[in-house]
């Protein structure tokens, strides 16, 4: 059998055509308008593949039907990368070539497969009518997928394949049958001759496509990682999305950092993976038959020993610094009535979760015994364990209504060997970490700016803080003080750990729209930062004892990559890059800054993607997107929001962050609150009307606007303020803030920042004004509204009001409903027509394309 592959030029005589596409005009403009034949003439051929008939095929199977030719076709596959093309001579191959086709494909066999291949490339959607010429039988393929099987050709009449093609790029795969005596094929499609510069179409053999669906949501992610304490070894974890079914697998690589080898590979039975500190020994946990075991791999010659087991789950445990305990936390579920009637005890009992509990447990490792560290009504959440494991840090919180935040948190410091409790602190505004010091004399803690009062604000005296954008501090055990660590450091703090290595604190930051990781140096006081060559740092794993971090990283045009980072040298080196291959032919176009003063003296970052074939001399529509709530608009790859995807389809992208954002210091975070979209829109519009106004490729006749969540809010409070953008969606927007105020899970709590003091009683105002719900009448852009069915976030009934109110103004409004869906659209298949929905909407009142909206959701006339 051959598998050396060669390319050819089909010739316009031989357009083995496998179709298509090109036709982009819907069948019912078929039959009114005056039609012509397109041929594909421009195509990739393999060389052919011999194939024999196994054995006993002339006998009759249990159907009664011998085995054929055609069983041949359906059942050889081929590899996805057998038509990957990089230029004459410069394939995977050194051996590829192009040649003209001058007739008919000749076989050297009296069997034989070939596979042809043509990539189309279209801008809008379209339904087109493929015809097919051929003697023998052949499968059609589109983007992997399989079309259309023929078992019986005719060479006299063609067969005709009809298509559905969505906005992209598309590759036709056309596999045959062939024989010595040769193969004739001819592939066309009509096309309807109208309106052809309002489309582009072109068959071409360069693989090179644009970010779409199939990359934004499936194939291999690199979503975690983690170092062994003496930085010698690095834990790798993966999941792999597959294409149709959504269906996940996922796995874990143990790697030798030094030479990036694989010791071993786990798979979907071991989780909870933790390091034993000052070894190279790995523990993870394993479920057997319902028994719950604690496993310690040794690395350096991959013995395995048990440690642990038991029949009760548990959810977390953290190995002692000495590795001679560790501390388990285990959960322990409330049994509720069975008739169906729930008496509240309080406002988080509408949570399901709420009256579960969580207790820490100690475990003798060398014994096994296990034995109760705490009890009682509240959980317990483990802090930290002291350097000398004498002693734990861990937290309580219980509902404390007369004041704001509404919680009240508690930090005890427990005596393992008494079992005696100190009360650190008992507080309002609690932490959201806390961790010893090397020395274990300190704490290093993470809060709001109001977690130790006014020393960690930084803000005007009007202003309250936000208390969402998060600091860092150190607090002396003996002393009961605290200092600010990030008092004048504008970024938000994500993650921190203080090495025992040097002493000095290492931070994972939100840095305006970049995340990076910085060094504090303990003796100077100072911040320098850590380049690891990426936009966005998403996690990191730093070692106890090495000189080094693993990190994931991402840029805002370049998938997910792991490294590690070496102190000493302040270089890094690449681990692992799961995507490279898939985003080898993936071409993104350019991305740039754009920023503004706004009216107020702020200035208001902002930046631009634009489509990967842009041409500055034509108009774009454009896409204006926006959290517009407290967290900036990072330079993630991908995201539920996929400005790339957007771009890829043909639009200009403006993302900017209005005043509020963290990341950007206390002060402009802290506009965040008791404002609710009100210098946000400012910004916003301010920020369209200079952006359309500096950019004559702007169409500032087709912009739209879009955000989710706050966001949602925002698009909701915008369309009623300004009649500048032409079309606009909201996923899970806020109608109206007192609703949301009593009903959202988090709503209420949400609110002690962002409404800081403020209550529908002593601040109508606010409630009322702010609020979409009570200015539906002024809004006349057409509004897409997006929810969850589930979302105990943002409750649906937020976009049913706005909907009804919109609905009996006779206003241009829809309303999607994605069933069973929560905050986020996680469900594969649901996701991605979501994700169809946010496009079409753009292309039918931006694009003035509507066919594919029609598609999806036909008129009923109900």
């Amino acid at each position: 059998m051959k598998h050396q592959y060669y390319y050819s030029l089909m010739s316009k005589k031989l357009c083995i055509a496998i179709f298509l596409l090109c036709v982009i005009f819907p069948l019912s403009s078929y039959s009114q308008k005056k039609k012509e034949s397109v041929k594909v003439d421009k195509w990739l051929i393999s060389s052919a593949i011999d194939y024999n008939l196994p054995a006993f095929s002339k006998e009759k199977n249990l159907k009664g039907k011998t085995f054929s030719n055609t069983d041949i076709l359906k059942s050889v596959r081929f590899p996805s990368t057998i038509f990957k093309y990089k230029g004459e001579g410069k394939g995977e191959s050194a051996n590829y070539s192009l040649s003209k086709y001058e007739g008919q494909f000749k076989s050297s066999s009296d069997r034989s497969i070939q596979f042809l291949t043509s990539y189309l490339v279209i801008d809008q959607f379209s339904k087109v009518n493929a015809k097919v010429k051929t003697e023998m039988p052949f499968q059609l393929f589109l983007d992997g997928n399989i079309i259309k099987t023929v078992e019986k050709p005719s060479r006299k009449k063609p067969k005709d394949i009809s298509l559905t093609l969505e906005p992209g790029k598309h590759q036709l795969i056309l596999k045959v049958l062939s024989e010595k005596k040769g193969l004739s094929l001819d592939c066309s499609f009509e096309v309807s001759d109208i309106d052809k510069k309002s489309f582009t179409f072109f068959p071409t053999l360069n693989p090179e496509r644009y970010m779409d669906m199939d990359l934004l949501v499936n194939g291999v992610r690199l979503y975690d990682i983690d170092i062994s304490p003496k930085g010698n070894y690095v834990l790798l974890f993966y999941l792999k999305t597959y294409p149709k079914t959504g269906k996940v697998e996922r796995w874990t690589e143990l790697r030798n950092v030094s030479d990036n080898r694989m010791i071993q590979r786990f798979c979907k039975n071991e989780k909870r993976f933790g390091w034993k500190p000052d070894t190279d020994e790995l523990s993870y946990e394993v479920n057997i038959a319902k028994v719950h075991k604690l496993m310690l791999l040794n690395v350096s010659d991959l013995k395995l020993k048990e440690i642990y087991q038991s029949d009760k789950k548990f959810s977390a445990y953290r190995w002692s610094p000495k590795g001679d305990f560790i501390i388990l936390t285990t959960s322990e579920k409330f049994s509720s009535r069975k008739d169906g009637i729930k008496f509240f005890d309080g406002l988080e009992d509408r949570w399901p979760w709420w009256r579960n509990r969580s207790f820490l447990r100690y475990i003798d490792v060398n014994t096994g015994t296990m034995y109760p560290l705490t009890v009682g009504h509240l959980t317990t959440s483990l802090q930290d364990i002291s350097p000398d494991g004498k002693r734990i840090l861990f937290t309580q919180s219980k509902p404390h209504y007369t004041e704001r935040p509404f919680t009240e948190q508690f930090l005890f410091e427990m005596d393992l060997s008494s079992y005696s409790i100190d009360t650190v602190w008992k507080k309002d505004f609690g932490a959201s970490s806390v961790s010893y010091s090397p020395d274990g004399e300190n704490l290093l803690i993470l809060g709001g700016p109001a977690t130790f009062g006014k020393i960690g604000m930084n803000v005007d005296k009007d202003q309250v803080p936000n208390d969402f954008d998060i600091q860092a501090y150190v607090y002396n055990l003996k002393e009961k003080k605290a200092r600010s660590l990030t008092l004048e450091f504008n970024p938000k703090i994500l993650n921190a750990k203080w090495s025992k290595t040097d002493g000095n604190i290492y931070f994972l930051t939100e840095d305006r729209t970049y995340n990076y990781v910085y060094k504090y140096n303990s003796a100077i006081r100072n911040f320098s930062k850590l380049d690891v060559g990426q936009d966005i740092v998403k996690r990191v794993s730093f070692s106890d004892t090495g000189s080094n971090f693993a990190f994931i990283g991402e840029s805002i045009s370049s998938p997910a990559i792991g490294g590690i980072y070496d102190l000493d040298t302040e270089t890094f080196t690449i681990l692992s890059e799961p995507e490279k291959e898939d985003f080898d032919d993936v071409r993104f176009g350019l991305t740039e800054d754009w920023n503004f003063v706004n009216e107020r003296g702020d200035k208001i970052e902002g930046r631009v993607y634009y489509p990967p074939n842009f041409d500055k001399n034509k108009k774009y529509p454009v896409i204006v997107y926006y959290y517009g709530g407290t967290s900036p608009t990072t330079r993630t790859f991908r995201g539920r929001y996929p400005k790339n995807l957007f771009a890829a389809n043909g639009y200009i992208v403006y993302v900017l962050q209005p005043s509020g954002a963290t990341g950007y210091g206390q002060k402009f975070s802290a506009m965040h609150v008791n404002n609710w979209g009100k210098t946000n829109a400012l910004d916003i519009i301010e920020g369209t009307k200079k952006f359309l106004a500096e950019h004559s490729f702007a169409d500032s006749t087709k912009v739209g606007c879009m955000g989710a969540s706050y966001g949602g809010f925002m698009t909701m409070y915008l369309v009623t303020q300004t009649n500048i953008f032409s079309a606009a969606i909201s996923h899970a927007g806020i109608s109206a803030i007192s609703s949301y105020w009593g009903e959202g899970y988090w709503g209420y709590l949400y609110s002690t920042v962002a409404s800081a003091n403020s209550f529908p009683w002593n601040n109508p105002g606010l409630y009322v004004k702010q609020s979409p719900l009570f200015s539906a009448d002024k809004v006349n852009t057409p509004l897409l509204l997006l929810h969850g069915g589930a979302d105990t976030n943002v409750p649906f009934g937020e976009s049913i009001q706005f909907y009804t109110a919109l609905k009996l103004l006779n206003k241009p409004v829809e309303m999607i409903e994605i069933k069973g869906q929560d905050h986020h659209i996680i469900d594969y298949k649901k996701r991605i027509l979501w994700q169809k929905a946010i496009l079409s909407w753009f292309d039918k009142n931006l694009k003035n394309q509507d066919k594919w909206w029609d598609n999806l959701f036909p008129e009923k006339n109900l």
